[in-house]
């Protein structure tokens, strides 16, 4: 497992209200709804180079990459 770290993260009263409301539909802490959402958007940044940080963590999305494209049957 990676190592973990804390921190304190300030942020506005209404942006932490919807992140709790995300979570609690997700059935995530907030904790971990903060961490999947910084992932995405380290993905989508192209910032997140080590797909081995998503290994099913929490607050990452379970998938260790991709599987099914070993050169099989398909491709």
């Amino acid at each position: 497992m990676a190592d973990r770290k804390s921190f304190l993260l300030r942020a506005d009263a209404a942006v932490l209200e919807a992140m709790q409301r995300w979570a609690n539909d997700d059935l995530r802490s907030l904790n971990a709804q903060v961490e999947f959402v910084l992932r995405g958007a380290l993905r989508a940044a192209g910032r997140l180079q080590t797909p081995a940080l998503d290994d099913g963590a929490p607050g990452g999305t379970g998938e260790t990459g991709k599987t099914g494209e070993t050169g099989g049957a398909d491709g």
